[in-house]
């Protein structure tokens, strides 16, 4: 489950422009994202798009991408949409989640996502994420909601 903070999260501050920020989340990637191997190629307010190398520790028998790891890839970049459309200082955290599995990814291919906004309310947004093969067949959908919100008052 993603939760992320707003605009001003570390290693981001003056940095939320409509550019590709997809360095600048590679650069700061959260850990479980990090620890992955997840790659941001695009990062933008309403495309995300990253791949991931499929290596033995990401699969199930035999020798393919496991579900939850395809699962944890879409999770974070979903999460990414969603901070980079709500306002500063506010958090956000996936509620739901919904995953068609179609194809497997084996090992040693690039796992390809893309993520684009379904739905971009004030305290509910709705993102879907294509995940593709190399040889560009669709391999899952995902498709999550994040709660977006102000932190809470200490």
């Amino acid at each position: 489950m993603t939760l992320m903070r707003g605009a001003c999260a570390d290693g981001f501050e003056g940095r939320m422009t409509e550019e590709n920020l997809a360095e600048a989340f590679n650069e700061n990637n959260a850990p479980f994202a990090k620890m992955m191997g997840v790659k941001m190629t695009l990062v933008t307010k309403d495309r995300i798009e990253g791949e991931l190398s499929v290596t033995p520790e990401h699969c199930t028998i035999p020798a393919t991408l496991h579900g939850g790891a395809i699962m944890a890839f879409a999770d974070n970049m979903g999460g990414i949409g969603a901070f980079m459309n709500m306002p500063q200082g506010f958090m956000t955290t996936t509620i739901e989640s919904k995953t068609n599995f179609l194809r497997a990814i084996p090992v040693g291919q690039m796992a390809k996502a893309v993520t684009t906004p379904v739905n971009l309310g004030r305290t509910l947004q709705v993102w879907k994420t294509d995940i593709f093969r190399e040889d560009g067949k669709l391999a899952a959908v995902v498709t999550q909601t994040q709660l977006v919100r102000a932190p809470k008052e200490s």
